[in-house]
């Protein structure tokens, strides 16, 4: 079972390609909405209004069963533009990603191929400006208890080495935390076999 995916935490620097005096600036942000990336290229658009096109291509999913993506050639000829910059996030195995390539007309036309290229190279410039990290497919669960069960509970955290993510600590105790999805059924079964103490699932 592969738990793990790449993506960015930051938006990369702009880049910039030129091909016989058309200009080609590229950039990656990190998504996990199609509204969020409509915002970035609201916000490109805007800021540049003189340019002849904004294409694009995003990913979004962590795992490779709900992964679903969209390429946009906005105007360019059919397949030049947005499955180009497409495949740089597959070849970059990346996720949860927005990548825009915004082309300022030189002048001269570059022909499919000569697209292609720029959108290609604008793209992986892109992507090699910016660290991609690889992160764990985790699963959300509650753990419910009452007080005197804290030390039992605590101590399935700390020997598994669980990640926290929010706790209150009111008349009874919930603790939320997230398992690695290969390590689901060992945890899940830990706390489900404490006396006591009561683990639930929660929608990612």
């Amino acid at each position: 079972m592969k738990d793990t995916y790449k993506s960015i935490t930051k938006p990369s620097p702009e880049v910039l390609f030129k091909d016989r005096n058309s200009k080609f600036f590229g950039y990656a942000f990190p998504i996990k909405t199609e509204e969020e990336a409509n915002q970035h290229l609201e916000s490109l658009r805007a800021k540049h209004h003189k340019a002849r096109h904004w294409c694009y291509a995003w990913q979004i999913g962590k795992s490779e069963d709900d992964r679903h993506y969209r390429a946009n050639d906005d105007g360019e000829p059919s397949n030049s533009a947005g499955m180009p910059i497409y495949g740089q996030i597959q070849s970059f195995e990346v996720t949860n990603i927005l990548i825009v390539v915004v082309r300022y007309f030189g002048g001269v036309k570059l022909g499919v191929g000569g697209l292609i290229n720029a959108y290609k190279t604008a793209a992986q410039m892109a992507l090699e400006s910016i660290d991609i990290l690889t992160r764990t497919i985790d699963e959300l669960f509650v753990v419910q208890f009452d007080y005197p069960e804290m030390n039992k509970v605590m101590q399935v955290i700390k020997q598994n080495n669980l990640n926290v993510i929010d706790q209150k600590l009111e008349l009874d105790c919930k603790i939320f935390i997230a398992v690695r999805k290969k390590d689901v059924e060992e945890i899940y079964s830990k706390f489900d076999s404490t006396y006591k103490v009561k683990i639930s699932k929660l929608k990612s």
